[in-house]
């Protein structure tokens, strides 16, 4: 008994550093910790469930590889895709494993973990101040991160406690939520704003659609429209302080990443939709390769020349990149509308999940679902699972095995009943 005591919270450790090892910014070290976990907690069986997701993966990554074998690419580049494509598959790996050897305490694990990336960011913060004295956002965001999915999923767990069947204390619970509350809002993140919408309307069920439902997203959305003209008639300016420089970033939101026609002479225009302008060279440089271009992508190795030099987050200049900000550009870019379809077919997945008596399941269930919706913002945004920061692989594949173990747990009490 107290082996088994002593591995699970060695699990529930090696689930923490794998959550947390992103947030290093180190791909290599992730790349490393996150297969040496696979490795070591490698199972002897797997459900069709996850091999589902995987496969959507494997076969983006299998095209992009079949397709690099007829181009000639830059040795390093090839090896650093086949890294940067396995991602999705070794996050999705860790965490559906380490889920079936930790045996109990499964919310806890992800709780705790959620609570000790919020300290860490709110200690950042304290010591970021008193380095430079002042706070603004650039400073926040450069200095101490630009967003955290993971707390999102965790605050939301904690608000819907009662569907999540969490016996926590009031005073731990309050505790809990408000150091997760206050470091999610430091993050000062649009995206991490509307996953905590997307993921709320999700646990409530609104996105299964009845009358109530459609009521209720349309005023939401009537709510969210009129705060966007509000603060679009306020013309809040890019050169503002502190929440003016916030708002303007809201402000700009909705064009950034759909702008089509992109001065990259104005350097405030090429700023400001960035994204956009990496989205219009991919399409076009992949669609004039040709239909098989299109269809299967450029392969490992690819990058798309941006005419100029730019300075990255990463600290240097560089004119050919080979991760874009778009999940589904990067994916075109590699694999083409094969590798697209695949990417989508994920999305579908985690919504098409399969009702269950089982309230917790359910629970659950929801969370996917508004994952699902979320991944396309996400994808669009920040690339989704393949962005080197992301641990949303990890959290999706626990889920997944968490909910496999409650519908067996479920099952064998139902058969002792009988």
């Amino acid at each position: 008994m107290f082996q088994d005591k002593s591995n699970t919270i060695l699990y529930q450790f090696l689930y923490a550093i794998c959550v947390l090892v992103p947030f290093l910014n180190i791909y290599e070290l992730t790349f490393f910790v996150w297969f040496s976990t696979v490795i070591i907690t490698i199972s002897n069986k797997y459900s069709i469930g996850i091999l589902k997701y995987i496969a959507c993966f494997l076969i983006i990554l299998v095209t992009a590889l079949i397709v690099s074998f007829f181009t000639n690419e830059n040795t390093y580049n090839f090896f650093r895709d086949i890294a940067y494509l396995t991602k999705p598959i070794l996050g999705l790996l860790v965490g559906y494993q380490l889920a079936k050897k930790i045996n109990n305490n499964f919310l806890n694990t992800l709780i705790y973990t959620g609570v000790i990336i919020a300290v860490f960011h709110l200690i950042i913060i304290f010591i970021t101040f008193l380095r430079f004295h002042i706070i603004t956002v650039n400073i926040l965001r450069e200095y101490c991160g630009y967003f955290s999915d993971y707390e999102i999923y965790i605050l939301i767990i904690l608000m819907f406690y009662e569907k999540f069947e969490i016996k926590y204390s009031k005073q731990k619970l309050y505790a809990f939520i408000f150091v997760l509350s206050f470091s999610s809002f430091l993050y000062l993140s649009r995206t991490n704003f509307i996953q905590l919408i997307i993921l709320y309307i999700a646990i409530k069920g609104y996105f299964t659609l009845n009358k109530k439902s459609i009521t209720i997203i349309l005023t939401f959305t009537a709510i969210v429209v009129l705060g966007y003209t509000a603060i679009y008639q306020a013309n809040p300016q890019r050169s503002g302080k502190g929440i003016e420089a916030f708002l303007y970033k809201i402000k700009i939101a909705p064009i950034e990443p759909f702008k089509t026609k992109i001065n990259k002479e104005d350097w405030k225009d090429f700023n400001d939709n960035y994204r956009s302008y990496e989205n219009i060279l991919t399409v076009r440089q992949v669609t004039h390769k040709g239909l098989e271009s299109i269809l299967f992508g450029r392969g490992m190795g690819s990058t798309i020349n941006l005419g100029r030099q730019i300075w990255t987050n990463d600290g240097e200049f560089i004119q050919y990149i080979p991760i874009l900000h778009n999940g589904f550009a990067t994916v075109f870019l590699k694999s083409g509308l094969v590798g697209i379809f695949f990417l989508i077919t994920v999305i579908y997945l985690l919504l098409k999940q399969r009702k269950s008596e089982i309230n917790l399941v359910e629970s659950i269930n929801y969370l996917l679902i508004g994952t699902g919706l979320f991944l396309i913002v996400s994808n669009w945004v920040f690339m989704g699972f393949y962005l080197k920061l992301d641990n949303k692989s990890i959290l999706i594949g626990f889920l997944l095995s968490y909910k496999e173990i409650l519908i067996k747990r479920n099952w064998i009490a139902i058969q002792k009943t009988k």
